[in-house]
């Protein structure tokens, strides 16, 4: 089953995408803050030929365009609503991770032909915990390394402290995170920017975002601790995201906020072909 990999034209910007053929319907599946659609790949190989799946790399990462002037998660969704209407997506199925999850409550919230929303532990209310556990691992973005080797084995020893495993999949992503410049090795996306994206969380209001959403929505929280840190949204973190979703379902994972993308889980697998089922029959 070939995949296609192109670019589509936004109003003078672009988007990387990576397209799968699936019969059933389309999910459009949104990486986290600093990911690229590769961070989606056991999602991908789990659910195409069933469904048409098609990943990006949101605009600042990846092979797409640089961002606005004004990052945040409401240009991403932007982004992404143009994207469904250029491709003629009649009702796309929304996957989204961490910041993906952001993003595809607000395309959600303001498309009502959305046919169904998965949010892979995000769309909560801001804590304040969550920049303790993301900050120390953005110095990246600020650094050139010598060589790819290089920068692989610095994530190799970030990751090891959040818990992921290192796989043949995870050196995949990270090498496609990086590129060549005259100077050496550095990683695609401009730390401004993915700050201001990161910053643009704390607007994110679920009373008003998850209110106006009328389609099914599956929330996967991550119970894991990550490395020191406690999950990344605890329950009272997901309070408003519940109490103000209508057709809200919700799976707990003992996965964490990171290994839930970085690894295959089953679990998770599993509870996703269950609601796209439940999803499918409403038709």
């Amino acid at each position: 089953m070939t995949k296609k990999m192109y670019k589509v034209e936004l109003e003078g910007r672009h988007l990387q995408i990576v397209d799968y053929p699936g019969e059933k319907g389309t999910i459009i599946a949104l990486h986290g803050l600093t990911g690229t659609h590769k961070n989606m790949l056991h999602y991908a190989q789990s659910l195409r030929g069933d469904y048409r799946f098609i990943a990006c790399d949101l605009r600042g990462r990846g092979d797409s365009s640089g961002m606005d002037d004004v990052p945040s998660i409401f240009s991403h969704a932007e982004d992404v609503e143009k994207l469904i209407g250029v491709l003629g997506i009649k009702n796309p199925i929304l996957l989204g991770h961490s910041m993906g999850a952001f993003v595809s409550a607000i395309v959600a919230s303001e498309m009502p032909t959305v046919k169904g929303l998965i949010l892979l532990d995000g769309a909560a209310r801001m804590s304040g915990r969550q920049h303790d556990i993301v900050r120390p691992s953005l110095g990246r973005l600020r650094k050139t390394y010598e060589s790819k080797r290089a920068y692989v084995e610095e994530l190799k020893q970030l990751y090891k402290r959040l818990g992921i495993k290192w796989t043949d999949a995870v050196q995949e992503i990270v090498e496609y995170e990086i590129h060549g410049t005259g100077n050496g090795w550095m990683h695609k996306s401009a730390y401004e920017n993915i700050e201001e994206d990161f910053a643009s969380f704390d607007f994110f209001n679920p009373i008003e975002v998850m209110g106006k959403i009328t389609c099914e929505t599956l929330l996967i929280q991550a119970d894991g601790d990550i490395g020191p840190f406690l999950p990344f949204f605890m329950d009272v973190d997901y309070e408003e995201t519940k109490k103000y979703t209508s057709k809200l379902s919700t799976f707990r994972s003992d996965s964490n906020h990171y290994t839930m993308v970085f690894e295959k889980r089953d679990d998770i697998l599993a509870a996703i072909r269950d609601f796209l089922d439940g999803v499918m029959l409403d038709e």
